[in-house]
């Protein structure tokens, strides 16, 4: 199983939502710096997850000079999400040196501009679906796009992406566990990789999810504790 170690900013911290509620902010104890390089020790790391979280809810990119720094500090690739709504944002990050690319509600609601973005990024743009139940929600989870899982990933089965990150928003932030059987029924249906992200909350989680046929896990709040890097194998 990797890790892909979650870092959401907001204001140049590192903070953690509660499913996606911006009033119920948690700041983490370590900062965005201190957090890329505690996780680049971890061999289980394959990527760090960057979230502009006021980018998300402005529908533009807030954090860009923070990110610059922070992709300095290490040398595992980042996959970055939040306000990319325009090449011109993506291509901003692309200068900074940013390996990935989760693109979320602009291409949730138009198709033929991720196929635009795939074409000149092959191979390095990860969808996010981020849901309740089975509806997509956009716009820092804050609006239903209307469009519905299934029918979803058929229409962008065909595209040459990194893969699409699934996110269970009752999941997020509150420690109960990821939703293991939707996580499972998305990655049966797809030939595309499906990264879980939501609710992971140690190795009983991460051994459920390998179980289920998925092989990478997107980690918050729980990431920030020794506790749960002692208890990987």
């Amino acid at each position: 199983m990797k890790i892909i170690p979650a870092i959401d900013l907001i204001d140049g911290q590192s903070v953690r939502l509660s499913q996606g509620d911006y009033d119920e902010k948690i700041i983490m104890p370590k900062t965005p710096q201190e957090a890329v390089m505690y996780y680049s020790q971890f061999p289980q790391v394959s990527r760090i997850h960057v979230v502009d979280l006021i980018g998300a809810a402005e529908q533009e990119s807030v954090e860009a000079p923070l990110i610059g720094q922070i992709k300095k500090l290490t040398n595992i690739p980042l996959e970055l999400g939040g306000g990319l709504r325009s090449l011109e944002t993506i291509e901003l990050y692309d200068d900074l040196g940013i390996d990935y690319f989760i693109l979320g509600s602009r291409v949730i609601l138009d198709v033929p501009w991720l196929i635009d973005v795939v074409e000149k990024y092959p191979g390095r743009i990860f969808v996010g679906i981020d849901a309740r139940g089975e509806d997509i929600y956009v716009n820092g989870w804050k609006e239903n796009s209307q469009r519905q899982i299934e029918e979803y990933v058929k229409e962008i089965e065909s595209l040459n992406l990194a893969g699409i990150i699934y996110t269970d928003i009752n999941k997020d932030g509150m420690e109960q566990g990821p939703n293991v059987n939707r996580t499972a029924q998305l990655n049966d249906s797809t030939r595309h990789l499906v990264v879980a992200s939501g609710g992971v909350r140690g190795q009983a989680d991460l051994k459920q999810l390998e179980a289920a046929g998925i092989t990478e896990a997107i980690v918050g709040k729980a990431a920030q504790n020794d506790s749960f890097w002692k208890g990987l194998s």
